[in-house]
């Protein structure tokens, strides 16, 4: 009995470190298969968004035919922000930045043509234009909630592929820290607004 104990205690702690590599590794997919859903529930609120704007630009096109500049530059943006997509498996900082970059010029041409809506008192009392941006309005709120819930996914995520020893393994395992959705640069100033 004796000669076999060393061979015994291997095999528990072989059997130890392959649970334990095993759990790990199942846990690292769960998280990171979180965090992939949840970006997708990021573009899906942001495909919202680009959904709600035909119809928004024709209501204000019918009332505002010579803002035409205004009108072009939120087509044209959309454009941009619907064509700039990220694969789930791909999060890489740079992308995220490019991303980010095409839906801030979305939100900036949503911003003129909102302002521009102001000089429209009949256009601003239109109940198909009133729906219209009750539901943007709404659509901005799921984009911010979603983008929050990203990033919860993500720090969960990477927390877990960081801590010791998990760390020492995750490369191994082809497990590496995603990319965040960080703010607007300069959105933690306050913005001017001038009357």
């Amino acid at each position: 009995m004796k000669k076999f104990l060393p061979l015994i205690i291997i095999a528990i702690l072989a059997i130890g470190a392959y649970s334990w590599a095993t759990g790990f590794n199942n846990t690292a997919v769960e998280h990171e298969a979180d965090a992939k859903t949840a970006w997708s529930k990021v573009e899906s609120a942001y495909q919202r968004r680009a959904d709600l704007i035909p119809n928004l630009v024709s209501t204000v096109k019918g009332y505002a035919t010579h803002e035409k500049g205004t009108l072009e530059g939120v087509i044209k943006a959309r454009s941009e922000a619907t064509k700039t997509t990220i694969n789930a498996g791909d999060l890489t900082p740079e992308k995220m930045t490019q991303f980010q970059q095409a839906q801030q010029g979305l939100s900036g041409a949503l911003s003129k043509l909102l302002v521009t809506v102001e000089r429209y008192p009949e256009l601003k009392a239109d109940k198909s234009f009133l729906e219209l941006q009750s539901q943007l309005e709404g659509t901005e709120n799921r984009i911010n909630i979603s983008r929050d819930r990203f990033n919860d996914a993500v720090n969960k995520y990477d927390k877990l592929i960081k801590r010791f020893p998990q760390k020492l393994f995750s490369s191994m395992f082809g497990f590496e820290e995603m990319a965040r959705f960080k703010s607007a640069a300069g959105s933690e100033n306050t913005p001017k607004v001038e009357f």
